[in-house]
């Protein structure tokens, strides 16, 4: 399975906003010191952060970082997909890339079904989920298999849906 730095510094900064937001507004530069994460990297994911709706930013003295939802309303696929991550456990770039010279190798459906249990669980474990320390498989409702395949897949599967059907 991959999940980049890019995805793991999301969540990691995300969840300091949301322990820190109380006295208002977060400054980037307060969560880069706390999280080790550098100040412009921060700013790439906050702009991505902002542009999807998760995290709305305060200009001026005191300014800074909230989140434009309740913690209990944002989850950490949202999150993930919000700063253009992908949560892969097939090595498949594309049909030439990763598997068998154009051919899926024989583990493909296993790897698939295991990136989309992932987004499964990711899907409904929230921000307050994780402040509370509350994500054990045992504390964490799952959707039912078949809601959850009636809704959107994650976009790394819409776009190999796509490629299928155009070469169907």
């Amino acid at each position: 399975m991959r999940l980049t730095s890019k995805g793991r510094y999301a969540v990691s900064a995300m969840i300091d906003l949301t322990k820190n937001q109380h006295n208002g507004p977060v400054n980037l530069a307060a969560i880069s010191d706390r999280q080790f994460i550098s100040l412009s990297y921060l700013e790439q994911l906050f702009r991505r952060l902002r542009e999807g709706g998760l995290v709305k930013s305060v200009r001026g003295p005191g300014g800074g970082y909230l989140l434009n939802r309740e913690p209990v309303e944002i989850t950490v696929s949202d999150v993930i997909r919000a700063v253009d991550e992908q949560i892969k456990a097939t090595r498949c770039v594309n049909a030439l890339r990763g598997c068998h010279r154009g051919n899926r190798c024989d583990t493909h459906e296993l790897w698939d079904a295991l990136g989309m249990h992932i987004y499964r669980f990711l899907d409904v474990v929230t921000l307050q989920d994780v402040c509370d320390k509350k994500v054990s498989l045992e504390g964490v409702d799952l959707a039912p298999v078949e809601q959850y395949a009636a809704t959107p897949m994650p976009q790394p599967i819409k776009m190999m849906d796509k490629r299928v059907a155009a070469v169907s």
